[in-house]
């Protein structure tokens, strides 16, 4: 990756953070260039690497998705609520900044239980009174939505934009993915988005090697997660929504913000991503 990675040294570590196991956000972090991650985490990315040498655009395709999508609701639907699930580091633009931005009234809630995370969060409170966070598990639809700090600023009787963006390729419980999803949907009011990104099969002669390959190099790093779906299966993630236009689409090609000049790395056909609408 180029650049260099200004990161604390596992001894700096906060005494709460186990520097001997890599955590989903802070992988994220590594990939994007941030500073807010470990040795064991920068492990992941120089496997992946290995198999994928551009495999840092995975997360660009993610986080310009995120912002592409969070632009879109904020212009175009009239809702001022997000829900982000799994809100990762501030290595780059995050929802809250997009969305107020353009809604200077949004209130943004972040669900994350990585200490890192809510270290971060913590200190974002002290200067944004519409930006909230809460240590709940994103995979426990249930909980999050019972959540004291989600219930007291967001309005379940108006839309809200809820948002999965790199989240569910990495859950390895019993539940299906798309069983946690149309948790989350059921409880959404009418008039409501749901934005989802996942690592991605494209089932094609030319990507799906590449997939598979980094599917194993992330199962079996020091992450242990990161499923790479057909579109099928991630279809089902949208049950009892109308997927906005393009539909699912490679994170790439949702609504860029221009033509493509270049060609798309081989690691961008991996990574794909949709905007559904609940009637």
């Amino acid at each position: 990756m180029p650049g260099t990675i200004h990161s604390p040294s596992d001894v700096d570590a906060p005494v709460y953070i186990d520097t001997t196991k890599a955590s989903i956000a802070r992988v994220y972090d590594a990939f994007l260039n941030g500073k807010d991650n470990y040795e064991i985490d920068r492990e992941v990315l120089r496997r992946v690497q290995q198999v994928a040498p551009e495999a840092a655009q995975l997360a660009w395709d993610n986080r310009n998705f995120l912002i592409r999508a969070t632009r879109f609701i904020a212009t175009q639907t009239g809702i001022t609520q997000f829900l982000d699930c799994g809100s990762g580091l501030p290595t780059a633009e995050n929802t809250h900044q997009v969305a107020q931005r353009l809604q200077p009234d949004a209130q943004v809630v972040y669900v994350d239980n990585d200490p890192v995370v809510l270290a971060h969060g913590r200190a974002l409170l002290e200067e944004n009174d519409q930006t909230h966070f809460t240590a709940a598990d994103i995979f426990n639809p249930r909980e999050v939505l019972d959540d004291e700090i989600v219930r007291r600023y967001l309005d379940f009787s108006k839309p809200i934009a809820l948002f999965q963006f790199g989240t569910l390729h990495h859950y390895d419980g019993e539940t299906s993915p798309s069983d946690i999803m149309r948790e989350y949907i059921e409880a959404l009011p009418s008039g409501s988005y749901v934005g989802i990104t996942h690592f991605f099969d494209p089932q094609t002669e030319e990507h799906s090697e590449l997939a598979r390959r980094m599917e194993e190099t992330f199962l079996h790093s020091p992450m242990g997660t990161g499923v790479f779906r057909t579109c099928a299966e991630i279809e089902r993630m949208f049950t009892g929504l109308e997927l906005v236009e393009p539909g699912l689409t490679l994170c790439a090609n949702w609504w860029p913000d221009g033509p493509h000049i270049k060609p798309l790395a081989p690691v961008s056909y991996c990574i794909a991503g949709a905007v559904g609408y609940k009637p």
